[in-house]
């Protein structure tokens, strides 16, 4: 739109000074025209006398064979005084070239000069201007209309008072003025459609990258969160920047996604789990009390047996209680009791416990000495009974097991390996998924979940080394001072 108005105000102002210009060049000739004729300080009857004699001499050269004469008083040769009464006639000396010269008398009529009536065109001319001697008066030629036709006119006044008009046509002025503007409106106009269909093209090809990241909103949107905004050669810096930063957006927010649809999944399996786990002792103990209750446990062994497998069922019940508790809590990130902890001495009881509990069990050590670890001792302890228990539960009593512990590179290993059957790699890989029991063994399921959760909350971290029939080993890395969560 702006480029549009540029183009018709330069257009304009070109016109405009190209007008300037020719009309100035057809004021300059009028005015030349006037000034020679009222410098000359000629008269009416001199003007007859030149007339008469310049049509003498022209009868002398037509009778001579030298060139076309006059013939009446119409003034239709090529003679001066035809050229000074009609000088807009093709070869006449007029001074004013392409225009009309008249006499006009005080009443603004056309007066005949040396006997030749004024032309058609010279009493129009004398008709069009309504005060000869105020224009005679002006410095500046004017416009006006003779018979519809644009002219420039001025005046001037003879030696004995009479005022002479002449004329001078601009309809060619006018035409050159109209096809410049037609031209410069063409040009205007197909330079217009060109930068059009230019940038058309070009914002066609920079929309692209804006169009392929509404496309993938909409994907989004329908269910795909794995899309993400191609590249594009044709972005500019801004485009791609904002490219990198959706895409990096979409990547959080699937990530944010995925891991609220693996918690909730987690979650289901937790209760699912959970309740199953619980439903197993509730139904043992509302067996014994319903046989109890009818009077089936007549036998004072029979109740004794009931009574002991009730109180094992609540004792399993209350572990599988606490352990959840406990998982719970480390799930809120809760604050530890750090101090410093000798992780030597914590690995020492705990294979003094083992070999109490499986007296028959070949146990190794390689703890001497002291490590310091600022740590929970109470977690540790728990992450070192679960590890052990872990072994207990799942492998025959006579398998050796080897507690390890080592100062590396300022963190701390923890190493619980056994030479027991050993994992499947699918196995190994849920390991610390809550409530799985590899083969559908012993135990809850969460012992191993709640070690990562403790190793997890001191800042360090869980690896597994397994293979079926080559033992199972079990790294806790930790660092030597905790993080405070």
């Amino acid at each position: 739109m702006l480029l549009a108005i540029g183009i018709v105000v330069a257009t304009g102002a070109s016109v405009m000074g190209m007008r300037i210009y020719l009309l100035d060049s057809v004021d300059t000739q009028l005015m030349g025209t006037r000034d020679s004729i009222g410098g000359s300080r000629i008269t009416l009857d001199q003007i007859d006398s030149l007339t008469a004699f310049a049509a003498l001499t022209d009868r002398y050269r037509h009778t001579s064979g030298d060139g076309d004469g006059v013939n009446g008083p119409n003034g239709s040769g090529s003679s001066a005084g035809s050229g000074l009464l009609n000088p807009g006639s093709p070869g006449s000396g007029s001074l004013v070239s392409n225009g009309i010269f008249v006499v006009v008398g005080e009443k603004g009529q056309a007066m005949p000069v040396a006997g030749f009536e004024a032309t058609s065109d010279q009493r129009a001319l004398a008709a069009a201007v309504t005060d000869p001697a105020a224009l005679a008066r002006d410095g500046e030629p004017h416009d006006i209309q003779v018979r519809d036709a644009p002219y420039r006119v001025t005046a001037a006044r003879l030696a004995d008072g009479t005022t002479v008009l002449m004329a001078t046509s601009t309809d060619a002025l006018h035409d050159v003025l109209g096809k410049a503007v037609r031209l410069d409106l063409t040009v205007g106009t197909l330079l217009l459609a060109l930068l059009a269909v230019v940038t058309m093209f070009s914002v066609s090809r920079r929309m692209a990258p804006l169009e392929d990241m509404v496309e993938t909103s909409t994907a989004i949107a329908e269910g795909d969160l794995t899309r993400r905004v191609p590249s594009s050669r044709e972005a500019t810096l801004e485009v791609e920047q904002l490219r990198v930063a959706l895409n990096t957006m979409l990547h959080q927010v699937e990530s944010a996604y995925r891991t609220r649809e693996h918690s909730a999944a987690q979650l289901r399996r937790l209760v699912a789990d959970a309740s199953h786990e619980l439903r197993t002792p509730l139904s043992a103990i509302r067996g014994y009390l319903q046989l109890y209750d009818k009077g089936m446990l007549t036998d004072p062994g029979e109740r004794r047996r009931a009574w002991d497998r009730m109180n094992g069922e609540a004792d399993r019940m209350g572990r599988l209680v606490d352990e959840l508790l406990t998982l719970a809590r480390l799930d809120q990130q809760p604050e530890l009791r750090l101090r410093n902890v000798d992780l030597s001495r914590l690995v020492r009881d705990a294979a003094e416990d083992l070999r109490v509990q499986e007296p028959d069990r070949p146990i190794s050590v390689s703890a001497d000495g002291a490590i310091l670890v600022r740590a929970d001792e109470s977690g540790l302890r728990q992450v070192l009974g679960n590890l052990v228990g872990n072994v207990r539960t799942h492998t025959p009593a006579d398998v050796p097991v080897r507690l390890g512990l080592e100062r590396v590179d300022g963190v701390v290993r923890l190493c619980v390996a056994d030479q027991g059957p050993g994992l499947e790699p699918a196995d190994a890989a849920r390991m610390f998924d809550r409530f799985f029991r590899a083969g559908g063994g012993a135990g809850s399921g969460l012992g191993l979940a709640i070690v990562q959760g403790v190793v997890l909350a001191h800042g360090g971290e869980v690896s597994v080394r397994t293979s079926r029939g080559e033992g199972l080993a079990v790294t806790v890395t930790l660092p030597e001072r905790a993080a405070c969560p």
